[in-house]
């Protein structure tokens, strides 16, 4: 046998070839060996929550390999999964290592989001299918880095799923279903909604590098998670996109900060998103402890039709349409990663939601832009006009900063100085 007989007959092909280690349709595969790239709550959430659709959809699910920042994080969910701690991996660089290996056929990307398309495209090029934390990118290069990424794993027949679980709730497909079908519709207005609390906070311990700060407390910083526009409340403009079926032209937006003690985000955002036609939706956000909250989106059709999102209702004069439809009620955490395995195995439609979810990543992006510096940001700032200042403009430190051996760069922002809009007060005339 030469060498090129062998790599075609063996497992050595799909790797060298950047192939799927799983084929659409291939029947006799019935196990699937897990990567997890972020070993946080919501990576540890995300390898629960597949274990639990392998158990309802008759796939075995095998924790594997295990890859974080920091090693303590690795070893501990590897050890909490019953994996082999030798597939343990610390720093930026250990997703390469999760993907390095032929058994891995899953890998779920749960890092902070300014790796995520870095590790998308990586995931995409070493042959394996994903389950990918929301949001998807920062900035305008890593969107368009997370669109290249999506198409090429269209080409190769890779499936992915986004953690944008509405679109997989049993309620919102209802309602979906019905505006797909002119059950009522189209939408014509709107209003969404994430208003909280700061979820958390990291504190800087003494002795800490830049880069392991950041990584720690990335949620609070612009750079790492994309403000929280971009890592909560992509969910409720995603919605907004999906039931409108398309995705707006331009957002303009203020916002501010107001009560935060670290990172660089703002504490609120208020948003004109434009979907041309005179189809405007308003989206709202804050996190601010003490304050009224809320997370909800709502939509009106031409009709005369109101929709709650996710209630699996539709009101119009006064009273309830009957909604039908064959979606599966369980938990939509568990859902996505249940259409991620069929899509995988042939045995559902083929799943590629990376595009859609770096859309309406770009939707938020666009929008915190408007806020930081005062101006309309659109769409074509972010995926077409190499001219438009958003277009270029990649947060530092980057993701391949982190991958380096020296530390990284405070960002630009930060103790004490924040992104504002505009010019200020030119004061009175003499």
């Amino acid at each position: 046998m030469n060498r090129r007989e062998f790599l075609k007959g063996s497992a050595v092909a799909a790797a060298f070839a950047g192939a799927p280690a799983i084929l659409r349709a291939d029947g006799a595969k019935r196990e699937f060996k897990i990567g997890l790239v972020g070993c946080g709550g919501r990576g540890r959430g995300a390898m629960a929550n597949i274990i639990e659709a392998g158990k309802i959809a008759g796939f075995g699910i095998k924790p594997y390999a295990f890859a974080d920042a920091f090693m303590d994080r690795a070893k501990s969910a590897a050890e909490h999964f019953g994996a082999d701690a030798k597939f343990a991996f610390a720093g930026c660089n250990a997703y390469k290592k999760v993907l390095e290996l032929p058994e891995v056929d899953i890998v779920i990307l749960a890092t902070p989001i300014n790796f995520r398309s870095v590790h998308l495209m990586a995931a995409v090029k070493a042959g394996k299918h994903v389950f990918e934390e929301k949001g998807v990118a920062v900035d305008a290069p890593g969107v368009r880095l997370h669109v290249e990424a999506a198409r090429l794993a269209t080409e190769k027949k890779i499936s992915i799923v986004a953690g944008t679980q509405r679109r997989h709730q049993r309620g919102y497909r209802l309602q979906a279903k019905a505006l797909a079908e002119g059950v009522v519709g189209p939408v014509i207005a709107g209003n969404v909604y994430w208003n909280g609390s700061v979820p958390w906070v990291k504190e800087r311990a003494e002795g800490m590098s830049n880069r392991d700060y950041l990584c720690s407390n990335w949620l609070n910083w612009n750079e790492l998670s994309g403000d929280h526009i971009v890592e909560q409340h992509v969910h409720n403009i995603d919605v907004a996109n999906w039931f409108i079926g398309r995705y707006p032209k331009s957002a303009l937006c203020f916002g501010m900060r107001a009560r935060r003690y670290t990172g660089n985000q703002y504490d609120m955002f208020s948003t004109d998103f434009d979907y041309g036609d005179n189809v405007h939706v308003h989206s709202m956000c804050r996190q601010i402890d003490g304050c009224h909250g809320g997370v909800f989106e709502v939509f009106r059709t031409l009709d005369g039709a109101v929709i709650s999102g996710g209630s699996g209702r539709i009101r119009k004069g006064g009273g309830n349409i009957d909604l039908s439809g064959d979606f599966m009620s369980e938990n939509p955490y568990v859902v996505e990663h249940v259409d991620l395995l069929r899509s995988i195995a042939g045995e559902g439609p083929y799943m590629n939601e990376a595009e859609q979810c770096a859309l309406s990543t770009a939707c938020a992006i666009m929008a915190r832009e408007s806020a930081y510096t005062g101006q309309m940001v659109t769409m074509d700032d972010i995926l077409k006009n190499a001219s438009s200042p958003v277009y270029g403009k990649a947060c530092t430190p980057t993701p391949t900063d982190f991958e380096g051996e020296a530390d990284v760069p405070m960002p630009q922002f930060g103790d004490g100085k924040f992104p504002l809009p505009g010019a200020p007060w030119r004061g009175f005339k003499s």
